[in-house]
């Protein structure tokens, strides 16, 4: 019969022979067995070379992109401890993420597990606030990226972006500048236009890796059957070009889709979205996407009235304007302008350009986001008034989200011209505010000028008071 204290010693034998097989996981690099993620850290970092000021091999940071359970941030962290025990000795490193706060449901419960299974000191356990740690001699310090001034003055031997979109620019640039050593940044593809994508990933001294669960071998058998549930086409019949899923040569559609998936479609579990998302982490097609009943058209209908829709925008803002007109079950939208205008009377030019009737109403915003002699938003009005337009203010009775919801209910139909990339970002990334990973109905205060203009001509079209609109 074996004792007490027999016990406790096969617990701690079992205990210290998971965390050297832990150990052991950060030094046996097996593509097999391995997360992708992690074996490029480690090659990116490895290979490093310098001749002069000048890098000749390996990377100086790394951008990690990836979809649900890609691994992504364990890689990092799997990283980080291998650096630590095996690799560095009384080095600084930074981890940054939007806020100091948002540590503390995310980054700190993954660390907390990790130092358990590796048998670390886990500070996480004893204090609900960590400013910093220890691994051996090397210091990890937490800083929010709402705090600019900590950017200055702080160098670093490796420096970690954790959900690095929501970062500034500047912050991103003066933590890098100061850092000796190597960078990562990781993301999720929630957003289709972003600095990163133009300004880092881009150089060719940054590495850039897209993944999927598909390369992360530790990702639980479960949720990888629920993940691959989703899949609404035959495998492999598709093919993946710039976020975008083709199929014949030609982008899929209502009238050119690839064969279905049989045994998903039969069982009812697919969803195109939910595999965008999930299964392929597309950037155009991520969760909490507004607006995801849009049709893109070549024509404004010759045979109906429309009115005009302005959300104003100066200096770094655009002004959008647009032809509108709705009916029962569809709003239909034609982009005129898209670009920042000061005055009301380059605003007046520019609308005649586009041939706009001036008997059509031209329903504008009515709050003076920007307080100036002649450049509020109700000066604004006033000033199209008196340059012979019917500009009206649109009252805001009812809430944003009432009067999206209600935009929801209806097809968008909005014509494709010139300026389609424009109005397609917005598209693709006015989204539903996230807090803790949980979705909530309010919008983000961004992507949404456009969005905006539309939303007053559907207030004004769907209130009591009567709008005057023209026939082409």
């Amino acid at each position: 019969m074996i004792t007490n204290e027999e016990l406790i010693e096969l617990e701690e034998l079992l205990k210290q022979q998971a965390i050297d097989k832990k150990n052991q996981s950060l030094l046996s690099l097996d593509p097999g067995t391995t997360p992708k993620n992690y074996l490029y850290l480690r090659e990116s970092f490895e290979q490093q070379k310098y001749e002069g000021d000048k890098l000749v091999a390996g990377k100086k940071g790394v951008i990690l992109e990836g979809g649900a359970r890609s691994r992504k941030t364990f890689s990092f962290i799997d990283f980080l401890i291998w650096y630590c025990l095996y690799y560095a000795d009384n080095r600084t490193i930074i981890i940054i993420r939007e806020t100091y706060n948002s540590f503390k449901t995310t980054l700190f419960t993954d660390l907390e597990k990790a130092l358990d299974e590796f048998g670390l000191d886990n500070p996480f356990k004893r204090a609900k606030d960590v400013e910093s740690f220890r691994i051996r001699n090397n210091k990890i310090h937490f800083k929010g990226a709402d705090n600019p001034t900590a950017a200055h003055g702080a160098p670093s031997d490796l420096l970690y972006f954790n959900e690095m979109l929501p970062i500034p620019k500047v912050i991103f640039k003066n933590y890098t500048m100061r850092c000796s050593g190597f960078w990562v940044g990781d993301f999720n593809p929630s957003e289709t236009q972003h600095w990163v994508f133009d300004e880092v990933i881009t150089r060719p001294d940054i590495g850039h890796l897209r993944t999927t669960f598909l390369d992360n071998p530790l990702c639980p058998i479960g949720m990888k059957i629920e993940i691959m549930a989703y899949e609404p086409f035959e495998p492999g019949s598709y093919d993946i070009i710039n976020d975008e899923l083709w199929y014949n040569g030609m982008p899929i559609s209502d009238t050119n889709q690839p064969p279905p998936h049989p045994e998903n479609v039969r069982n009812g579990t697919a969803s195109l979205f939910d595999w965008k998302v999930y299964g392929l982490g597309l950037r155009g097609a991520m969760q909490g996407v507004i607006f995801d009943n849009i049709v893109w058209v070549d024509e404004f209908p010759d045979y109906l009235g429309y009115i005009g829709v302005n959300d104003f925008g100066f200096t770094s803002d655009p002004n959008s304007f647009n032809k509108f007109s709705e009916t029962e079950d569809c709003i239909f939208v034609e982009p005129l302008i898209y670009e920042p205008i000061e005055t009301a009377d380059v605003l007046s030019a520019a609308i005649e350009v586009h041939d706009f009737d001036k008997e059509a109403a031209i329903v504008c915003d009515s709050s003076d986001k920007r307080v100036s002699e002649k450049n509020g938003t109700v000066q604004m009005v006033a000033d199209l008034k008196e340059l012979g337009w019917d500009a009206i203010k649109v009252s805001k009775v009812k809430s944003i989200t009432y009067w999206i919801l209600s935009m929801k209910k209806k097809k968008i139909y909005i014509v494709k011209n010139a300026l389609y990339t424009k109005i397609k970002k917005e598209a693709e990334n006015y989204k539903w505010m996230e807090i803790n990973g949980i979705l909530i109905n309010q919008p983000i205060d961004k992507f949404n000028h456009f969005w905006d203009a539309v939303r007053y001509g559907h207030m004004a079209w769907n209130q009591s008071y009567t709008v005057e609109s023209e026939r082409n």
